[in-house]
């Protein structure tokens, strides 16, 4: 994908995720999501913390030593809707800024080039947009392109992921899966 086209699916999961974070009914912050040890409040506190690593560690080129535990705990605070706005705002701010996909960030696991760091957290927001909608009972269907370009991402390190202890073992799809069901079955969830 070019800048282009990786800047815009970023801003279309943030936002899909986002119309999902301003759905959340009062009694909702507390109910279970499909990642197990998550309830809705801390599922959308992840995706907020994540969120603000993102002008840190893209514009200002800090290293994840520099920000150890600055985004632990709660990131929400009284206005969860409000901070996860602002958060995603700044996270695709940053993205968007001139000459950012082509630098460089340090992660947990090495250098990667800030535009594979962005479509990873595209696939990131694709696939909690779902655990979210699930959770709350909104509408789990998904852009399409949107699923696509999280599948093309996931695909080649799925079977890794398991063994990091953050996600669950693969399922297997049921046979002429589409593309939404795989790769939720890839990332351990029981669509």
């Amino acid at each position: 994908m070019n800048d282009n086209a990786i800047l815009r699916a970023h801003g279309e999961a943030l936002r899909l995720f986002g119309s999902r974070v301003h759905a959340v009914a009062e009694d909702q912050w507390e109910a279970p999501t499909p990642c197990t040890a998550w309830s809705v409040f801390d599922l959308v506190n992840h995706l907020t913390a994540e969120q603000l690593w993102v002008p840190r560690l893209v514009r200002d080129g800090a290293t994840i030593a520099e920000l150890d535990g600055d985004f632990d705990g709660d990131q929400l605070g009284e206005d969860p809707v409000g901070a996860w706005d602002r958060a995603a705002a700044a996270a695709h701010a940053a993205f968007a800024a001139p000459g950012a996909l082509r630098r460089s960030v340090h992660l947990s696991y090495g250098t990667t080039p800030a535009d594979a760091y962005c479509t990873q957290m595209t696939a990131d927001a694709v696939v909690h947009t779902w655990d979210l909608s699930r959770a709350i009972g909104a509408d789990e269907r998904l852009p399409a392109e949107l699923v696509s370009a999280a599948l093309r991402e996931v695909e080649p390190y799925a079977g890794a992921l398991a063994g990091t202890g953050l996600f669950a073992a693969p399922v297997k799809p049921p046979k002429g899966a589409d593309e939404l069901t795989r790769l939720l079955c890839l990332l351990g969830r029981r669509p």
